[in-house]
């Protein structure tokens, strides 16, 4: 292995590189690992499900943020799988396998890709998705770095669980933390040096650099009959807002269900001038779960009531969100092709 750490990956080519990463690319063992032009992956049940997610430099991260942090190229490892296990989480799987493809620049160093090889190989290990291999993938040559991971996922209960089954009367529940990679990102994003941060502050940016999704939760929810269920990927509010209308009903938040993730962020709302209910509401990527469960349903380990499912009226066409009995706009959360 090459320990230059000034070495880029312009000199050491393809096959110089993927002899680097390889080795890094550890999970459960595969059928056929990398090296021939598909994967083979197991399929039980005869069913599977997949998912595909990116992350672009500049726009899903930064290598170097105005506060002086620099990414790592863990970071990005890790948090590209995390993202893409949480998709397979809420449809109540587990995750089988693993197949990645890097965009670079022609300078990108060669340890930083080794490092995101190790990041995305340490979360799949330290999540608890043991079952998942990492079967292969694609380098590509281009003008900022991206990295796009496909997961598949073999189902709990036999059947996947739809943002789209919510019914009149259910419990809504929240398994996961909610604000704190919005609240990491306003950190990073600001002029306030890492040098001055807390350790409060430095373990809410860690929340956005390696999130930490409940892998065990969504096959644990599937279990005990969770009737709908979705990654919080985008905001409490956006999310349930699609719930609503993929399930035709109305859900609505109760306040009193999210103090408590209002006080873990209360000291940085303080420093940074902003306030901490819009970081809870509609702040994105902690992949927690949204799910819910039939009325009076014991909620399995993790899961807290954050409000209810509604009918709509008999008048009514359109499900909507409501927050503490108030109609919430359809603009608040992330939206990738916004700004």
């Amino acid at each position: 292995m090459p320990e230059d750490e000034n070495l880029t990956v312009g000199n050491l080519g393809e096959s110089g590189l993927l002899a680097c990463i390889l080795p890094r690319l550890r999970g459960a063992e595969p059928l056929l690992g990398p090296g021939d032009d598909a994967a083979m992956i197991a399929a039980p049940g005869g069913a599977f499900v997949i998912t595909v997610d990116t992350l672009v430099e500049n726009q899903d991260f930064r290598l170097h943020w105005p506060s002086g942090f620099e990414s790592s190229g863990f970071d990005v490892g890790w948090k590209s799988a995390a993202q893409n296990l949480s998709d397979v989480n809420a449809m109540g799987a587990y995750a089988t396998a693993a197949v990645i493809s890097l965009t670079l620049p022609h300078s990108t160093p060669v340890k930083w890709v080794e490092d995101l090889a190790e990041g995305f190989s340490a979360a799949v290990r330290e999540l608890g998705a043991l079952d998942c291999s990492i079967a292969g993938g694609d380098l590509g040559r281009g003008s900022e770095v991206s990295i796009t991971a496909a997961v598949t996922g073999a189902l709990a209960t036999g059947k996947p669980i739809l943002r789209s089954g919510a019914k009149p009367g259910d419990i809504v529940a929240v398994n996961g933390v909610l604000g704190i990679a919005a609240a990491g990102l306003a950190l990073l994003d600001s002029t306030l040096p890492t040098v001055d941060w807390t350790e409060t502050e430095v373990r809410i940016v860690e929340g956005q650099r390696r999130p930490k999704p409940p892998l065990h939760a969504g096959p644990e929810a599937a279990l005990a009959g969770a009737t709908a269920m979705m990654d919080l990927s985008d905001g409490l509010l956006k999310d349930g807002q699609r719930m609503a209308i993929a399930s035709g009903v109305h859900v609505y938040f109760e306040r009193d269900a999210l103090l408590n993730d209002l006080e873990r962020l209360e000291p940085l709302s303080g420093v940074l001038g902003c306030d901490p209910l819009r970081w809870v509401l509609a702040g994105g990527e902690d992949h927690g779960l949204l799910a819910t469960f039939p009325p009076g349903a014991e909620l399995p380990p993790g899961f807290r009531q954050v409000g209810v499912v509604r009918a709509l009226e008999p008048e009514e066409s359109n499900p909507k969100v409501y927050f503490d009995g108030l109609m919430q706009g359809v603009s608040i959360g992330y939206d990738h092709f916004e700004g």
